[in-house]
């Protein structure tokens, strides 16, 4: 019978247990990253999809049928192998001084991401009475002042649920930057296995972390639920 000894010490002191905690902060680095951008680019997105011109419907309905139906990860090594026949001559001249192979992840994330969010938030509009539309209308709002001040603050506090997991997914998929040489945690935890042979404790310690961070998120999530969409439920 094979018999294996298992040693958490590896992974909860040393330099092995200080790698993970670096991976950790680029991953939550990453993440947050992605999520203001995500967030930021999928209200364009959605915005611009409910537009009365058709040449800008089509424009957005092509950047979401795009982004959502093609893989995370070809995503990833567009960006990191052919951004410089994408982007500006200076645009790659700055990635390439600062942190290339992040850039290239939070790129990916954040436009991968905000193709979902654009859906949820459109949900979130669609589901607002078209009278409070009209009445602001009537009242001389124009159509983007309209929905800036009336319906995107109801819509976003109702899609607060689904953008939640959508965040919870951008963290996790986060793990998929190890690809093209991100240290995020996955990266950290395949070096930490590569040095010490002990995959079981440096993939387990990797696999508690990022279920912590879902679990503190969903609480976070709960937690507004109660307070603020339902305040006077038991």
């Amino acid at each position: 019978m094979l018999k294996y000894t298992f040693d958490w010490s590896i992974v909860t002191s040393g330099k092995y247990f200080e790698w993970l905690v670096s991976g950790l902060k680029v991953t939550l680095e990453l993440s947050a990253v992605g999520i203001v951008c995500a967030f930021l680019l999928g209200l364009l997105i959605a915005v611009l999809k409910m537009s009365h011109y058709r040449p800008v419907r089509w424009i957005a309905t092509a950047y979401l049928e795009f982004f959502r139906n093609t893989p995370l990860l070809v995503q990833i090594f567009f960006w990191y192998f052919g951004s410089y026949k994408v982007l500006p001559t200076a645009v790659n001249e700055w990635l390439n001084s600062t942190n290339f192979e992040f850039a290239a992840a939070a790129i990916a994330l954040t436009i991968y991401t905000s193709a979902f969010i654009a859906e949820d938030i459109r949900s979130g509009i669609l589901s607002i009475p078209k009278e409070q539309m009209e009445a602001a209308r009537s009242a001389g709002f124009s159509y983007l002042r309209s929905m800036q001040y009336i319906i995107l603050p109801q819509a976003v506090r109702i899609t607060i649920p689904p953008l939640v997991n959508q965040f919870l997914n951008l963290a996790k998929n986060s793990s998929l930057a190890m690809s093209i040489g991100v240290m995020e945690l996955t990266y950290q935890a395949r070096q930490v296995e590569s040095y010490t042979f002990k995959g079981f404790e440096a993939f387990t310690a990797a696999t508690v972390v990022y279920l912590g961070l879902s679990v503190v998120i969903t609480a976070l999530m709960d937690l507004y639920n109660k307070k603020v969409l339902n305040p006077h439920r038991a």
